[in-house]
C-alpha cells in the first residue's frame, strides 16, 4: 500500500518533467523556425533559455528527491514570467543570464551523492550527463581567461590575433595570469586575443560551453529515463500540467509585445507631453519635502532628499518607459497626455502644502482647528480672546479676563496628536465646557 502511495505521488510529478522536457526541446525547434523577425526571434530564445533552466532545474528537485526516497515536491520549480508591463525586462533579463542556466548546474555535491547510491546503468547515465554540464560550466568561467592584452605591429592586424605575432602586454604587479580580469582591464596593450600558446585549451572550453544547451536537455532526459525505470516500473506517462515560461511558446507576441520607441525628434505636441510629465514626476518628487518640513523632520533631510531622489529616478523611469506609447496619436492628440499630467502636477504642487500643513499643524494651529473654533468659540477661551504660549512642550492659554489658564498638550511642532488636558483643573473648565 505504501509503495502504491509512493508511486501514485511520483507519477504527476514525473509527468511534469516529462511536459517540461517537451517544451524545451520544442522552444529549440521554433528558434530555429523563426528567422525574419528579430524580436520575436529574441522572444523566442528567451522562452527556449527559461524552458530549459526549467527542465534542468526540475529534474535536479526529482533527483535530489529520488536518491534522498522521499516525497516529490508537490510543484516542480518553474522560473516566473514576469508581469506585462514589464516583460521586455524579463525578456533582457533571461536573455543576459541564459535564463539562469549557469546557475542550475548541478555541483560536486549533487554527483557524490549519485556516486553514493547504489549503481545501476540509468544513474551511471544522469552521472555522466552531470559531468558534461560541469565540463561546460568549467569552459563558461575559463574561456575568458584564456585572453590577453597584446601591442599587434604596425602592419599585423587580424594576422597579429590569429597568428601570434606582436608583442603581449606587460601584466599587472601580482598578477601574473595574463587573462585575469584585472590585467584584461588595466593592462597596457591596444588588442585582444586568445594567447597563443593556450588556443587549443581555449578552443576546448569553448566547444564545452555551447554544448551546455544539448547537454542540460541530455541530463533532463536521463533523470527522466532513471525516474521512470525507478518509480513507475518503466511506465512513461503522459506529459502533466506545464508551468513557467514553456506555456507562451508559439506566443512570442502576447508574451512580449512590441514598444513603442522614443521618436529620434520630437513634434511640438509630443514636446508637450514629455514636459507635462516631468513637471508630475517633479511635483511628485517634492512630497516627501514638503511633508518633512510640515512634520519637523529636516533633521533627518539626508533620508527625505533619499526618498525623493528616488520618486524622481522612479518617476523618470515610468515616463520613459509609457512616454512613447502616450504620443502615438497624431497631432494635438499627442499633446493630451501631457496636458492632462501638467493639470495634475499642478494641482499635486498647490494642494501638497495645504494638506501637509493640516495633518502636521503646530500647537496654536491645533488649538484653533480643535478647540477655539469648536467648543469653545463661545466661551472666554476663543481666539481672539486668549494669550497662548508654549512652556516645555505644555500649551497654556491664558484668558484676557478672569480663568483658569488652561494647560493643554502636547504642544510639538508638526505632530499629528490631539492636544489633551495635562492637569486636573484644565480638565474641569474643559467638562464644564462639554469639550
Amino acid at each position: 500500500m505504501e509503495g502504491e502511495q509512493m508511486s501514485g505521488s511520483w507519477e504527476p510529478a514525473i509527468a511534469g518533467l516529462r511536459a517540461h522536457g517537451l517544451a524545451a526541446r520544442a522552444s529549440a525547434d521554433r528558434v530555429s523556425e523563426i528567422a525574419a523577425d528579430v524580436q520575436q526571434r529574441t522572444t523566442a530564445a528567451a522562452i527556449h533559455y527559461a524552458a530549459e533552466s526549467d527542465y534542468l532545474r526540475s529534474a535536479l528537485a526529482l533527483l535530489r528527491a529520488h536518491l534522498a526516497d522521499g516525497q516529490p515536491p508537490r510543484r516542480l520549480p518553474a522560473a516566473r514570467v514576469w508581469p506585462r508591463p514589464i516583460r521586455d525586462l524579463w525578456k533582457d533579463r533571461v536573455l543576459e543570464r541564459t535564463g539562469g542556466l549557469w546557475q542550475t548546474v548541478p555541483g560536486t555535491a549533487v554527483v557524490d551523492l549519485m556516486r553514493s547510491a547504489p549503481a545501476s546503468p540509468l544513474l551511471d547515465a544522469v552521472i555522466e550527463q552531470a559531468e558534461a554540464l560541469q565540463a561546460s560550466l568549467h569552459g563558461h568561467r575559463r574561456h575568458p581567461r584564456m585572453y590577453e592584452k597584446y601591442f599587434p605591429e604596425r602592419d599585423g592586424g587580424v594576422r597579429d590575433a590569429l597568428g601570434g605575432g606582436g608583442q603581449p602586454a606587460r601584466t599587472v604587479p601580482g598578477f601574473p595570469d595574463p587573462g585575469h580580469p584585472v590585467n584584461l582591464t588595466f593592462a597596457g596593450g591596444t588588442g585582444l586575443r586568445i594567447q597563443p600558446a593556450r588556443a587549443e585549451e581555449a578552443s576546448q572550453l569553448k566547444d564545452d560551453e555551447f554544448a551546455v544547451h544539448h547537454r542540460a536537455l541530455a541530463f533532463g532526459d536521463a533523470v527522466l529515463d532513471l525516474l521512470v525505470d525507478a518509480r513507475l516500473n518503466g511506465a512513461l506517462p503522459q506529459a502533466g500540467r506545464l508551468r513557467g515560461a514553456g506555456r507562451w511558446l508559439g506566443r512570442e507576441e502576447d508574451l512580449v509585445p512590441a514598444r513603442a520607441a522614443w521618436p529620434a525628434k520630437l513634434n511640438g505636441f509630443q514636446a508637450v507631453t514629455l514636459a507635462g510629465l516631468g513637471l508630475l514626476v517633479l511635483a511628485c518628487a517634492a512630497l516627501p519635502l514638503t511633508f518633512g518640513k510640515a512634520a519637523d523632520l529636516f533633521s533627518h533631510y539626508s533620508l527625505l532628499f533619499a526618498v525623493s531622489g528616488t520618486l524622481a529616478l522612479a518617476g523618470a523611469a515610468i515616463a520613459y518607459r509609457t512616454g512613447p506609447r502616450m504620443i502615438q496619436a497624431p497631432g494635438l492628440r499627442a499633446a493630451v497626455p501631457g496636458i492632462a499630467a501638467g493639470l495634475l502636477a499642478l494641482s499635486v504642487w498647490q494642494g501638497q502644502g495645504p494638506v501637509a500643513d493640516h495633518f502636521f499643524a503646530g500647537p496654536y494651529e491645533r488649538y484653533e482647528r480643535e478647540l477655539a473654533d469648536g467648543c469653545l468659540a463661545a466661551s472666554p477661551y476663543r481666539s481672539d480672546a486668549v494669550q497662548t504660549r508654549v512652556d516645555h512642550g505644555v500649551l497654556l492659554v491664558t484668558p484676557t479676563s478672569q480663568g483658569t489658564t488652561l494647560r493643554l498638550g502636547p504642544a510639538e511642532d508638526g505632530s499629528t496628536h490631539p492636544l489633551r488636558p495635562v492637569d486636573a483643573a484644565t480638565r474641569r473648565v474643559l467638562d464644564d465646557l462639554r469639550c
